[in-house]
């Protein structure tokens, strides 16, 4: 893997600049966000052969293969502080100005990050310089946006707020060339918390903890979030939900629309 170019203060954030989001709501992020090891054999499954990662928008590392070189990139102090002993080496920069070469690695990886971007056709056209065979993106596609009861019955507002911010598939397939699109099913004990992963664990949502893991919370007023916390508390304590949604039950997975893209670079 070459070695990343040398950065100036712009190059980490430009003067002016708001503070990346999980500076502002990262700080305990690990509590219940670890990775799910099926999740991140879907991922290794679709890096293939690549040896050298750049994992981009790396958080606290958690989706990071340990079988393969990999360099992290993360703008948000409050995550770098986060990562593990023993987790890839990070560098703390933009998905929209990566410090590296083209061509310089295997893959780039961005794993639920990309919504996150102030820039999001520049920081895929990096993804994309900086890969010398493949792109692979874990995103939420948001033409599945009325499939999941959390967001159609009790919290509308987020859907409001991550349309703008997650781009359909043939935006991204514009920025980043030909896509496969890996559907990724959400098992029912997921074990990294994010906003999908309790759908057969409703108690869950009720819980300060939870919410305070998952962005999308944190980017609706407080009072949409209290308004639907009392809701889901009382359908859950007259059996309202569970008459609803009594199939899920039996579930052992289920597809709300997360989406492993890969491009390939040729």
């Amino acid at each position: 893997m070459d070695p990343p170019a040398r950065l100036d203060a712009a190059g980490v954030r430009a003067g002016g600049e708001q503070p990346p989001v999980y500076d502002r709501i990262g700080e305990r992020y690990t509590v219940t966000r670890q990775p799910d090891p099926r999740i991140a054999a879907a991922i290794g499954a679709a890096l293939g052969d690549a040896r050298t990662v750049v994992n981009v928008g790396a958080g606290a590392g958690a989706y990071e293969p340990r079988d393969r070189r990999v360099v992290a990139v993360e703008p948000s102090r409050a995550m770098i502080g986060q990562r593990p002993a023993g987790a890839a080496p990070c560098i703390q920069a933009t998905a929209e100005r990566l410090p590296f070469r083209d061509r310089a690695v295997d893959a780039s990886l961005a794993v639920l990050t990309v919504h996150h971007w102030t820039d999001q056709a520049a920081g895929l056209g990096e993804l994309r310089r900086v890969a010398r065979r493949r792109v692979v993106v874990l995103t939420w596609d948001p033409a599945c946006r009325g499939g999941f009861w959390l967001t159609t019955d009790y919290f509308p507002e987020i859907v409001d707020v991550d349309l703008p911010r997650f781009a359909p598939l043939a935006v991204l397939e514009g920025s980043l060339g030909a896509l496969r699109a890996i559907p990724v099913p959400i098992p029912h004990d997921c074990q990294d918390g994010f906003l999908g992963a309790f759908w057969r664990r409703p108690e869950a949502y009720l819980d300060p903890a939870v919410r305070g893991g998952i962005s999308s919370f944190r980017q609706i007023a407080p009072e949409h979030v209290e308004r639907g916390v009392a809701r889901l508390a009382d359908d859950l304590r007259s059996g309202c939900w569970e008459a609803r949604h009594a199939d899920l039950r039996g579930r052992e997975s289920l597809d709300l629309g997360y989406r492993l893209l890969v491009a390939e670079r040729g």
